[in-house]
């Protein structure tokens, strides 16, 4: 049996004339081109302790049950055990999962074009001190989400190069590290252009120039040799 219609299942959102550029960070789950922030909930930071405690109780019991020559298959307090873990583990991917729907159909509905940096996650995962962390946000899966919302509703979600989003005073250009200016670090969450004097905020100006760098509308940098 096949249905036929001549009317779309999902209907496109209304056109909002609004476009925004967002900065994905850990600090923060996202800083967006508007200055407004989204706080990074950290599921499986929040419930890491009640899950260790859980995984622990469920190991003594496999040494219990093995030293006592029963099979785990047969072990009715290592079962329980195992299936307390799971559901605080799927707990945890529920939350994270409602989360990112939340905010991508938001971001989606209330913006025409949303712009983000491509993920490089593999390189970052290499460091094993940021790999939960990036791990526990699930960046990958909220850029999807964004991607395939947009394509579903008729909006514009696209990604760029994130070189220089975070060393760039959006106001004129230039570019931290370069011309003899030292380039920004990690701990510099607040800044002052050396150039034009502009205040920035790192994340905030950071989502500004992912806007603008999707638009093609950065200002070439006033060059001017530190003293």
């Amino acid at each position: 049996l096949q249905l036929g219609s001549d009317i779309a299942f999902v209907k496109d959102y209304a056109k909002t004339q609004k476009q925004i550029g967002i900065d994905l960070n850990l600090d923060n789950f996202l800083t967006d081109s508007n200055g407004a922030i989204v706080a990074n909930p950290r599921f499986y930071r929040r419930a890491k302790k009640k899950l260790a405690h859980a995984q622990r109780i469920l190991s003594r019991r496999e040494r219990r049950a093995k030293k006592e020559g029963r099979s785990l298959c047969e072990s009715k307090n290592y079962q329980k055990q195992r299936l307390a873990v799971a559901k605080l583990h799927d707990r945890i991917r529920r939350q994270r999962q409602d989360f990112l729907q939340v905010l991508s159909t938001a971001l989606i509905k209330n913006h025409d074009l949303v712009v983000a940096e491509e993920l490089r996650s593999k390189n970052l995962l290499k460091n094993h001190a940021l790999a939960q962390s990036l791990s526990d946000a699930g960046w990958r899966s909220f850029l999807t989400m964004l991607e395939y919302k947009a394509d579903l509703h008729g909006k514009k979600f696209v990604t760029i190069d994130p070189k220089f989003t975070t060393q760039r005073c959006h106001n004129c250009g230039n570019i931290m590290g370069q011309n003899g200016y030292k380039k920004l670090t990690l701990k510099d969450r607040k800044w002052t252009c050396p150039v034009c004097g502009s205040y920035h905020i790192r994340d905030w100006n950071a989502s500004v120039n992912i806007l603008e760098k999707s638009k093609g509308i950065w200002k070439n940098p006033k060059i001017k040799k530190a003293i």
